[in-house]
């Protein structure tokens, strides 16, 4: 009997907490102004040169090995935060890119097509690059190959995002 009381507090428990987590991501909706204040919080030229193989190579032929591997290390969680803020920021494109596909202006349904499927790309390549973050963080002396297609796609997505912005305006102009 006390295991049947317990399994349906458990129930309703998870139910409460399913419907808090449908509840919230109802009411957190994010409008095309809150996605292109995302695009302009993300220092994409500091994450460009935690990246950047050429400032490795300076740092591997300055520093000591055991100095390089604390460094590179604080480096790879660096980035870390940088690919979860832009994996972050993809939900939010797709979310706009899928409200502007619902738009009547079939120039709007377009880019918002676009946009959603450039954020879905972005938002593979985040966690492809968190991996491999993660294993250079745990593994400071391993080899990496740079994160430049990371860094392309987000640039490519926030233009297409930035430029349906654009678009928007000029029909409320």
């Amino acid at each position: 009997m006390i295991i049947t009381w317990i399994l349906v507090v458990a129930g309703l428990f998870g139910l409460g907490v399913l419907a808090y987590i449908a509840t919230r991501n109802r009411t957190n909706q994010i409008g095309m102004d809150g996605a292109i204040s995302v695009i302009r919080s993300i220092d994409i030229e500091a994450f460009r040169n935690l990246v950047d193989p050429a400032e490795e190579a300076f740092l591997r032929a300055s520093l000591s090995p055991k100095e390089f591997r604390k460094i590179k290390r604080e480096r790879a969680w660096a980035a870390l935060a940088y690919v979860r803020c832009a994996g972050r920021a993809a939900v939010l494109f797709a979310k706009a890119g899928q409200a502007a596909q619902r738009s009547s202006d079939p120039l709007i349904a377009e880019s918002g097509v676009q946009i959603a499927h450039s954020a879905l790309r972005l938002r593979l390549y985040t966690l492809q690059a968190s991996l491999r973050i993660l294993g250079q963080g745990m593994l400071p002396g391993t080899s990496d190959r740079p994160l430049s297609s990371l860094i392309d796609q987000y640039e490519r997505t926030a233009e297409t995002l930035l430029r349906l912005g654009r678009l928007r305006n000029q029909q409320n102009v």
